[in-house]
């Protein structure tokens, strides 16, 4: 499923069931994790973070360094300790948690994001979301699928079913972020045909888009790259599109900017994408 044009180390077609594997480890120790022992805390920028948070990034963090050795790795809690002065074409993006304010209040929406980035963009994501039983993964020039997540005693992924986004319809439905409703947003959904606005907390809205339950997630505010980059590289796979606003090129890597991307909107339909660009 890897394109063999991708650069080494991954064009190796083992590695995409590698990451799924790694992702499907993390939500494993995410739900080891008992309510009364996730520590739950502020950062500096007034997220939260959890014990569940850490757990999972230490699973991810060490899988990484024995699939992929000597790539760099930019992950959100670490990123907090020590960000990186230089980057290479090829690094790892990964969201140990994405949706944490979810997790806390008992939402099922949260989910585990690795991303791959080679030359500034996305080429393979797997994003996990284990209490909704599902992992969608990604790579761009292959395909995107859909695996049923089941949990025993210990997660495991099975039944991948290919998915694609779909041609808009008429009236559209978008996806929009639960947490962080801002004006902009908000104006931009009000000018599309909408039938529905699906409210959700994590990066699963990309998954919903490359898998036709929707046609547009847009969020027209700050975010950084370790929350969309593996739900970029998933719909991009599924034949969605996601750009700025005015069109132009998300770049992954950006030191100067601290991994923010200032706003973004994502499409199934390309076509669709061109009519109803800002």
């Amino acid at each position: 499923m890897v394109s063999a044009s991708l650069p080494v180390p991954i064009a190796d077609p083992r590695l995409l069931g590698d990451l799924t594997t790694l992702a499907v480890a993390a939500c494993a120790a995410i739900l080891k994790i008992a309510p009364a022992a996730l520590a739950i805390r502020n950062k500096e920028d007034q997220s939260p973070v959890t014990a569940a948070d850490e757990a999972a990034e230490a699973v991810i963090l060490d899988g990484l360094a024995r699939l992929l050795p000597g790539v760099p790795v930019v992950s959100e809690e670490a990123s907090v300790q020590s960000s990186p002065s230089f980057l290479p074409a090829l690094f790892v993006l990964v969201d140990p948690l994405d949706g944490t304010r979810e997790f806390i209040a008992g939402r099922p929406e949260f989910t585990v994001n690795i991303a791959v980035v080679a030359d500034r963009r996305p080429v393979i994501g797997v994003v996990a979301a284990p209490q909704l039983g599902h992992i969608w993964r990604g790579v761009v020039g292959g395909r995107a699928e859909r695996l049923t997540l089941v949990s025993d005693d210990v997660p495991k992924a099975v039944e991948a079913t290919v998915i694609r986004t779909r041609r808009a319809p008429h009236r559209l439905v978008a996806t929009h972020t639960r947490s962080h409703s801002e004006g902009q947003t908000d104006a931009f959904l009000d000018r599309l045909p909408l039938r529905e606005r699906i409210a959700f907390g994590s990066s699963a809205k990309f998954c919903l888009v490359a898998e036709g339950t929707a046609d547009v997630y847009a969020r027209l505010s700050p975010t950084c790259e370790w929350d969309i980059a593996a739900g970029h590289a998933v719909l991009a796979a599924a034949g969605g599109t996601m750009t700025k606003p005015d069109g132009s090129t998300i770049a992954y890597g950006g030191l100067a900017q601290r991994f923010r991307v200032p706003a973004f909107v994502a499409w199934g339909d390309g076509e669709a994408a061109d009519r109803y660009r800002q």
